[in-house]
């Protein structure tokens, strides 16, 4: 504190400008408190203005007009599966407690879901879509025509202030080169993110992924678990983070990706492509989600992997939605695409006979019952296209591992209080979205890390608003 050079004065102090940070500072401004946001980067958004936009929830408008029936317990028992029973029980309990109520206070601040329609057999659709970046753009544009609550950009928190009983207090900060303290007389918020462009906190506790390709906010560098850990904060999920399946070689064949360049993420194989490895055989259920198909990605030739698909699916590319923006991957030339199976073959590099052979077998038994016996892929028809994959011209997207989220750090409560290694809270410290740990477990739920960010934030704001002044 002897080196800042200026106070700012605030109830609450939220770090951190993503989804949860933006729910996180509505919902204290809200319950009447006076709040400061602040934003390490040049801009808000973090990784939630790059993701896919999507957003899992249950029992909501759009579910109904098509028809769903959904509710909290088929949620509930859905996130505690994916988790691979090892998340909290208590943490996805006050998730859905509070979702749907997240979804409908969304709609009122303005921003337009969309159900995303795959249907798949034994799969609810629950993922609603908003565009990349557009549901935190709305939610930043009504913060900050609010009164009492103020926004700061290029303003990195450092360290956490505590008075002499350790209740937090405030933070300091680099705000454009210059040392300030926040003062925060109800408490601090972090959501801050992850920890995905941290190399060294890689090694520490992702070793596998350190070198992985890098997708996801550029800032995403641990500050907030350094800042509760220096207060002992307890940690969850250290050890289940994954990269995800999904990310686009965009030098392929070139195996050694420039590390200034961005991959897209990728997933038509969702939609109903089927993978298949250098050797053009498929290797996996293409039904798993994109972290477990990461895990057995490793054990393939040079752990690359071609998602292949036909005319029909890419019909169904949409450039507002992030995962399927196949249109936009083919200008940008990282997709390939040919005439004929043989012709793909040749382009991507893969033995013509084995590929066709493939597709071929594929083919076939997606058309005799709702499981292709080779690896156990439900068969659908895809949104209306059909299981085949048999109408050129065809394509193949050139895909590896990417670290987008790490999904593990702070160990929180139902309040979304930071608990110490002894299980006892850090008084006025809350934490949401990205780093914290403890809600995914072992696994992932597509689209619930955003839901998780939006409702966890709302949680931590009013908790931090309602501390005594």
């Amino acid at each position: 504190m002897s080196n800042s050079k200026s106070l700012l004065d605030t109830d609450v102090l939220v770090i951190g400008a993503g989804i949860a940070g933006h729910t996180a500072a509505l919902s204290a401004s809200e319950a009447g408190a006076r709040v400061l946001l602040i934003e390490k980067g040049e801009t808000f958004g973090g990784t939630s203005a790059v993701s896919g936009g999507g957003f899992a929830f249950a029992g909501t408008d759009e579910q109904k007009a098509h028809g769903i029936d959904d509710d909290e317990e088929q949620f509930r028992a859905s996130l505690w599966e994916a988790s691979s029973g090892k998340a909290d029980p208590v943490l996805i309990d006050a998730f859905i407690a509070e979702q749907l109520a997240t979804y409908r206070w969304m709609v009122e601040q303005g921003v337009q879901f969309e159900l995303y329609r795959v249907g798949i057999l034994d799969k609810v659709d629950r993922m609603h879509s908003t565009g990349q970046g557009a549901a935190v753009t709305v939610l930043h544009q009504n913060y900050v025509k609010r009164d009492r609550a103020l926004y700061l950009a290029r303003a990195a928190a450092n360290r956490l202030v505590t008075n002499g009983a350790g209740c937090v207090v405030g933070a300091t900060i680099d705000h454009d080169g210059a040392d300030r303290t926040v003062h925060a007389s109800r408490g601090v918020v972090l959501t801050t993110g992850g920890f995905n462009r941290s190399r060294e906190l890689l090694e520490i506790y992702a070793p596998d992924w350190a070198g992985a390709m890098k997708l996801g906010g550029r800032h995403n560098t641990g500050d907030g678990l350094r800042m509760a850990s220096a207060l002992g904060a307890a940690h969850a999920d250290m050890g289940y983070v994954e990269a995800s399946f999904g990310g686009t070689l965009n030098r392929y064949p070139e195996i050694d990706e420039n590390p200034d360049d961005e991959p897209m993420l990728l997933l038509p194989f969702s939609n109903g492509a089927i993978i298949v490895n250098k050797t053009g055989r498929r290797f996996i259920n293409e039904g798993l989600n994109y972290k477990q198909i990461s895990q057995e990605l490793l054990k393939q030739p040079d752990g690359i992997a071609f998602q292949l698909f036909d005319a029909k699916l890419m019909a169904q590319a949409r450039r507002d939605l992030t995962v399927m923006n196949l249109e936009g991957a083919l200008e940008q030339g990282y997709v390939r695409k040919a005439d004929t199976i043989a012709a793909l073959a040749a382009a991507i590099g893969v033995d013509v006979a084995a590929l066709e052979d493939t597709v071929r077998r594929y083919n076939a038994a997606a058309t005799i019952g709702d499981m292709e016996p080779e690896f156990g892929r439900l068969i659908s028809d895809f949104g209306g296209i059909g299981p085949c994959i048999d109408t050129g011209p065809f394509y193949a997207i050139p895909t590896g591992n990417v670290l987008t989220t790490t999904y593990c750090g702070l160990k929180v409560d139902p309040e979304m209080n930071v608990r110490t290694v002894y299980g006892e809270p850090i008084a006025a410290l809350y934490a949401a979205g990205e780093v914290i740990g403890g809600f995914h477990g072992a696994g992932y739920y597509s689209a619930s890390a955003m839901a998780k960010a939006a409702v966890f934030g709302r949680i931590a704001g009013r908790a931090a608003a309602g501390n005594a002044a």
